[in-house]
């Protein structure tokens, strides 16, 4: 997957960022699991990814308390 922008992520609605933050989780699940088995290439990836994950949580929290 390609990784997506800070401003790209702000746009999207509450689904839509739920819905990313499950593609990210089992994401990062498979890179684990082939960092486990040593079938991992790029093991920057797993960064990535979790840096993603932690931005799609933000803006989730930011749209939750704007909205409340």
């Amino acid at each position: 997957m390609a990784k997506t922008k800070a401003k790209e992520i702000n746009q999207l609605t509450l689904d839509e960022l739920a819905a990313r933050l499950r593609e990210l989780k089992q994401e990062a699940l498979n890179l684990r699991l082939q960092q486990a088995t040593g079938q991992l290439e790029n093991t920057a990836r797993i960064r990535l990814v979790r840096r993603e994950i932690a931005q799609v949580m933000t803006a989730i929290n930011v749209k939750n308390k704007a909205s409340a």
